[in-house]
């Protein structure tokens, strides 16, 4: 088992939302990611993964081809396999984090 302390592991950038893998997993990875309010993560597809998102401050919204999600602190969000063709997915920032 891996525990993470989210705090000391937040980081944050005003150009652009930040990945920050903390852990390699049997081929997978844990990673923090921070956005400031108004960044994105582009429309993106990991047709082999399932991403599994935890809001800890602020909020946003997720899209994927079928639905647009409100994500809220203390929400987790679970981006499960997506058709490889598929390129509709993303995250937007829209509170702020502190």
């Amino acid at each position: 088992m891996y525990a993470f302390n989210l705090e000391a592991e937040q980081v944050w950038d005003p150009n652009r939302h930040v990945e920050k893998i903390l852990k390699t997993i049997s081929g997978g990875d844990v990673t923090v990611a921070c956005w400031e309010p108004g960044q994105c993560s582009p429309h993106h597809c990991h047709p082999e993964a399932t991403e599994i998102y935890f809001c800890y401050t602020g909020g946003g919204t997720m899209r994927t081809p079928d639905s647009v999600t409100e994500v809220v602190p203390g929400s987790f969000a679970d981006r499960t396999r997506c058709p490889p063709d598929s390129h509709a997915s993303g995250t937007r920032a829209d509170r702020s984090s502190s």
